[in-house]
């Protein structure tokens, strides 16, 4: 029993992970396209400055910590952190309930 109630907790988890993937890959399309779509037009109306660049960089690192996020690949304050933090409050709640 407690078997599969373990495995349907981690399939669950698993689901969210894929979808959070999909979410961050569907972003990060747009992106691409976004910005293909600005480079054109810089090019083709004005190449002498390159003002896409901004976008780039304003969208880009948005993206960049997004794409972290997803795949835990945060240096701080990342999944595995919450998943400790909520075990010790859980742990520190219950001492406390004992005495």
């Amino acid at each position: 029993m407690e078997t599969k109630n373990n495995d349907a907790l981690v399939l669950n988890k698993v689901k969210k992970q894929v979808k959070e993937m999909k979410i961050f890959y569907m972003h990060l399309m747009a992106y691409v396209v976004v910005m293909g779509v600005l480079m054109t037009i810089n090019l083709i109306t004005y190449p002498f400055y390159l003002w896409f660049l901004w976008p780039v960089l304003g969208w880009g690192i948005p993206i960049a910590f997004h794409g972290l996020s997803v795949f835990n690949m945060t240096p701080f304050l990342g999944k595995d952190w919450e998943e400790r933090k909520i075990e010790e409050l859980i742990e520190k709640e219950k001492d406390s309930k004992w005495q």
